[in-house]
């Protein structure tokens, strides 16, 4: 582990995503909070939101996964948080000058980017991190997003009372600025072989759908990731209900149950961080499928908020068991020259799937108890646990491409 610490890619790596962090949460939560005071609530400008966060995954990802495979990845890293962050100040001036709308373009730019410069910081981690270190720095930086689960929202919803939206706008952009700095410190990029660049775009597209329909292990992830983001999409949108319905508290308390969710994750990290050299992703990946099965199914079910609370707790400590499996499995497994077209390929099926369902929920509370969601969300883990069970028997990934091999998650 000591080892880890003093790598200074995982170092650069960790402070960078401390302020992407720190500058996504606080723009989430500012301009939420900043469009729902202007449009008084109104549903569809509200929902905008959530359209400039997650459209940009469906129209950019595969093409800035084909793109992070032609580039430099440290120039691309760098590149994107300096756009973003010049993105940000021009919304601000936008504010200042009283074009309120703008504030959409804070969340649309950036999640744009951040479909070019995700793949190209897994590259990285490729490249950069020991094949036996890997699960355990994906566990690093899986521990800091979970801390943000818990800090963020509350810090979001501060910044933005006592400083307003110009003030909030601004931090946003100096944390983008923060983290392109940080990179910088990073190692220098290797050069691109001349036959990479030789190929056009779209053939290097066709190449990444034929490398991923040719692969097992990659089919396989393409079911789970779809059975995964159908189940999270059931649940996400009805801690609501289940507060006030089921528990009978208040409104109020469901900052609580989040809270819960947030310190399980953390605690998750942490404890995937200790398994990391002891257990494989494959058995990660099950013991957090079976186990997030269990406790939405219990999260359902149960009418005491102590057993409730201890479900929520194991639910937030499975989310970094998945992720951090996830993303092992497809770095161990993806050659670094197809890195980013996998990753391209696989994160809309999930996204795609989660925003399906959470479209759906009002239609899903309408027909069936509240319970029954839980319980078919439930099932949708087990299907996904079922689905990764064929990966127990594909043997472990050579590192290739580089002399290491490895893992990781950047978004802005």
């Amino acid at each position: 582990m000591k080892a880890l610490f003093a790598n200074r890619f995982v170092q650069s790596i960790l402070l960078s995503g401390l302020f992407l962090q720190l500058g996504i949460w606080i723009r989430n939560f500012a301009v939420l909070l900043f469009v729902t005071e202007q449009t008084d609530k109104d549903p569809v400008a509200i929902s905008l939101i959530s359209v400039a966060e997650f459209g940009p995954i469906f129209l950019f990802s595969f093409i800035g996964g084909a793109f992070a495979d032609r580039w430099r990845p440290k120039l691309t890293m760098v590149a994107c948080d300096l756009l973003s962050a010049l993105s940000v100040f021009g919304v601000l001036l936008a504010l200042v000058y009283g074009g309120w709308e703008a504030v959409f373009f804070a969340t649309l730019i950036s999640s744009i980017l951040s479909q070019f410069s995700q793949p190209s910081g897994m590259k990285l981690f490729k490249q950069h991190v020991p094949a036996e270190q890997m699960q355990a720095g994906m566990s690093m930086y899986q521990t800091v997003m979970s801390m943000f689960m818990v800090l963020g929202p509350m810090l979001g919803t501060l910044i933005y009372y006592k400083l307003g939206i110009n003030a909030s706008i601004a931090i946003v952009g100096a944390c983008f600025l923060l983290s392109a700095v940080v990179l910088t410190s990073l190692p220098a990029d290797k050069k691109i072989e001349a036959s990479a660049s030789d190929t056009s775009l779209g053939q290097e597209m066709k190449m990444g759908l034929h490398y991923v329909a040719a692969n097992k292990i990659f089919v396989y992830m393409g079911a789970f990731f779809l059975v995964c983001g159908l189940g999270m999409g059931m649940v996400n949108p009805l801690g609501i209900f289940l507060v006030t319905d089921n528990l009978g508290l208040t409104s109020e308390d469901l900052q609580w149950f989040t809270a819960v969710n947030g310190g399980g994750m953390i605690v998750g990290g942490g404890i995937a961080m200790g398994l990391s050299r002891k257990i494989t992703p494959q058995a990660m990946l099950l013991i957090g499928f079976v186990l997030c099965a269990i406790a939405t199914a219990s999260l359902g079910a149960v009418k005491v908020v102590g057993f409730a609370i201890a479900a929520q707790f194991v639910a937030g400590m499975m989310g970094p068991f998945i992720h951090i499996a996830i993303n092992t499995l497809v770095l161990t497994h993806a050659e670094e020259s197809y890195v980013g077209r996998v990753n391209g390929i696989l994160n809309p099926l999930f996204t795609g799937a989660m925003v399906l369902n959470m479209s759906l929920i009002g239609v899903w509370k309408s027909i069936l108890p509240l319970g029954t969601i839980y319980a078919i969300a439930a099932g949708l883990y087990a299907v996904g646990a079922v689905a990764m069970l064929p990966l127990f028997k594909i043997r472990q990934a050579r590192p290739s491409g580089s002399a290491h091999a490895h893992g990781h998650a950047f978004h802005h």
